[in-house]
């Protein structure tokens, strides 16, 4: 991406053949699917500021802002010149930049500002829109976005902190938050010793005067390995206290105005993510507040980690439609044997096969976004949110680096430059597999949904039935996943096989309902035919190939 026009003719040859520079995108208007599933979903009043958001969100500038992030990444800085104790973080410009951009125009508060029908629906859609651009500014997005249910729990708490949260000011100083015009949020559970096993954690938290539970002073002391967005004005974290684990706000200055004592003790050098700092913390007779009940902090962050896993689904559906919007460009600007590579028979198999894959993560997304909105007043959709959330987190997570990987070959060599931002988004593309619970524990927290909610089997399989009739493979995947699900043998040892199903059956019933058939006929012959290995450019005769891409190309 570049605004100027480089020369084409060097001394020794002419440059031809190579594909010109995408440019401005606009990740609304191009995006078919996303603007069909917007409308379906509930979100149709919110057009107007999805339609702007991704018009000023996909510029050539902002990308290059991406690339400048990751290029240039954070530093520690523990001290000040004069040896003092700070622990700050240095940001690239460009991702401060960025970072304003999506708070001003409402990335992380836009579901919590307008509670109707629909706000988390163009929730989801902004997060997938910002994610395309540069995903290491998404954790404190997902972040001030998730902790709000969890504040909510303590009123004295959530008083002073949520309208901060939901400010569309951004404010990156390291001052006391009571002077500042917005704030961020952040989270520290993980501990060496246990990951996703927090009540393994080790972490001591004292009251601090005769008072005790919601609301309370305590001073903390552990070490938490793993804190993203360390830059944070206040952190949600989990320690034991004589109630047993309980979740507390630790802010980086106390009441007093006084430096927090958060040492931050590394930066973690990272396969990606790298515009964003993830460091290991020392709490030091950290002073902190309790939010919830005491000895519920496991059901006081619950609500925390379930938007997270969501805001994970959104954010690798974002990664998988730049991934395509990439290869789609340089393959029809780019020829090979006297032919665009766009117009090939096999790579047109992958291409067909990548868009499909994308346009099924964003309509399962958007479908839960809608199911969260409505889930305060419908249990059925409660219950649908709920394992719904855990299924995509697993699915759409575990299918991106692949997907990412497989675009980044559509452009062969030049897709394994920097230049061409694919390294980026492959190496973003794990990530979301791993934060917020790996694929196992997904899996096995699709099975806790099965069994401890028992309104969530019936909500999952009525929204497969809603397409009964519709194709007949489904119809076939369908009989087959409710019989998995009705054999609770050695659940464990197949949950990975069980919640992929689940994942694909849903996929592919919300592509019947509403894809047109060249889309949801493929993804079905394919994805619940009996010879499936997940391989991309696999896709059977018969598929309407030119309908599947000319859909996802909308810009070429």
């Amino acid at each position: 991406m570049h605004p100027l026009k480089p020369l084409a003719s060097l001394p020794t040859h002419e440059v031809t053949n190579m594909p010109p520079y995408i440019g401005d995108q606009d990740l609304w208007a191009d995006d078919v699917a996303l603007r069909e599933g917007v409308a379906r979903e509930g979100a149709g009043w919110a057009v107007e500021h999805l339609a702007d958001f991704g018009s000023s969100t996909g510029t050539t500038e902002n990308f290059d802002k991406g690339e400048q992030a990751n290029r240039h990444h954070p530093e520690l800085r523990p001290y000040d010149r004069h040896g003092m104790r700070i622990n700050q973080v240095d940001y690239h410009p460009a991702y401060h930049d960025l970072l304003g951009h999506a708070i001003e125009r409402r990335v992380p508060s836009f579901a919590w500002s307008h509670q109707r029908a629909g706000a988390h629906v163009g929730h989801t859609a902004l997060t997938y829109m910002m994610n395309q651009v540069e995903g290491g500014l998404m954790c404190p997005m997902a972040m001030n976005y998730s902790a709000i249910p969890s504040l909510r729990t303590t009123p004295t708490i959530a008083e002073a902190w949520i309208p901060r949260l939901l400010s569309t000011e951004y404010d990156p100083r390291d001052i006391p938050v009571t002077r500042k015009t917005g704030a961020t949020m952040g989270m520290f559970m993980t501990e060496k010793q246990g990951g996703s096993d927090v009540r393994a954690n080790s972490t001591k938290a004292v009251a601090v005067g005769a008072a005790s539970g919601p609301g309370a002073e305590y001073r903390l002391t552990g070490h938490k390995f793993f804190c993203s967005a360390p830059m944070c004005d206040a952190f949600l974290t989990l320690a034991y206290c004589e109630g047993g684990l309980s979740c507390f706000l630790v802010p980086r200055w106390t009441p007093d105005e006084e430096r927090n004592t958060l040492m931050i003790q590394r930066l973690k050098d990272k396969l990606g993510n790298r515009s964003n700092a993830s460091s290991e913390i020392e709490l030091q007779d950290t002073w902190g507040v309790m939010v919830g009940e005491e000895g519920r902090g496991i059901r006081t962050i619950i609500d925390m980690v379930q938007y997270n896993r969501f805001y994970c689904a959104s954010s690798s559906s974002g990664l998988m439609r730049q991934a395509l919007v990439q290869a789609l460009h340089h393959t029809a600007h780019r020829s090979a044997f006297q032919k665009r590579l766009i117009d090939q028979p096999l790579m047109r198999n992958v291409l067909a096969d990548l868009a499909l894959e994308a346009e099924a993560a964003i309509a399962f997304t958007l479908r839960l976004g809608r199911a969260i909105d409505e889930a305060p007043k419908d249990p059925s959709a409660a219950a649908l949110a709920r394992i719904g959330t855990a299924i995509a987190k697993y699915w759409i997570c575990k299918r991106a680096p692949a997907h990412v990987g497989e675009a980044l070959e559509c452009l062969g060599g030049p897709g394994y430059v920097e230049e061409s931002m694919m390294p980026r988004l492959y190496r973003e593309a794990p990530l979301n597999s791993i934060w917020e619970g790996s694929g196992n524990v997904m899996c096995l927290d699709v099975q806790r949904a099965m069994t401890r909610e028992p309104a969530a089997i019936p909500a999952f399989i009525g929204e497969l039935e809603a397409a009964r009739g519709g194709n007949a493979a489904l119809d076939r995947s369908i009989d087959a996943l409710k019989d998995a699900l009705d054999d609770p043998g050695d659940f464990e040892l197949r949950a990975r096989e069980v919640t992929e199903r689940m994942a694909l059956t849903l996929q592919a019933a919300l592509l019947v309902r509403h894809a047109p058939s060249a889309v949801s006929d493929a993804f079905c012959a394919s994805r619940l035919g009996e010879r499936w290995s997940g391989a991309y450019g696999t896709l059977p005769r018969g598929v309407d190939f030119d309908t599947i891409i000319e859909r996802a190309a909308a810009r070429d």
